[in-house]
């Protein structure tokens, strides 16, 4: 079990990383926000809870859930299947590895860069 959640997290990265052009924010504290934000939102979607809307950010957070939960939906069928702890297990692994690849291990200097 925990290889295939492995292995299904590893396939939304693949996309995230391929299609979504939010992970490519050059602020350090940006590339937090959308992460936690935008995959926060995916995860409610997808386990069919409120989602929070009250703010023009939330909005464009909502709208990139929305986005992502049917790009996933569709090329990733099995999602449409797992149980919602299995999604929250799921997307929170998502988001750890997104934050390591876009934050924690990035070598791009301009996300720590004061002057920037």
């Amino acid at each position: 079990m925990e290889h295939d959640m492995q292995e299904k997290t590893e396939q939304l990265v693949d996309h995230i990383m391929k299609k979504c052009l939010w992970q490519f924010n050059s602020r350090l504290w940006d590339r937090e926000k959308q992460n936690e934000n935008i995959l926060g939102k995916t995860m409610q979607i997808l386990c069919k809870e409120p989602v929070e809307i009250s703010t023009s950010a939330d909005k464009c957070y909502w709208a990139e859930a929305v986005t992502l939960v049917e790009a996933f939906q569709k090329r990733f069928l099995w999602i449409n299947t797992m149980e919602n702890s299995d999604i929250k297990i799921l997307i929170k692994n998502l988001k750890e590895r997104m934050d390591y690849l876009t934050i924690k291990g990035s070598l791009n200097a301009e996300l720590t860069d004061t002057q920037y």
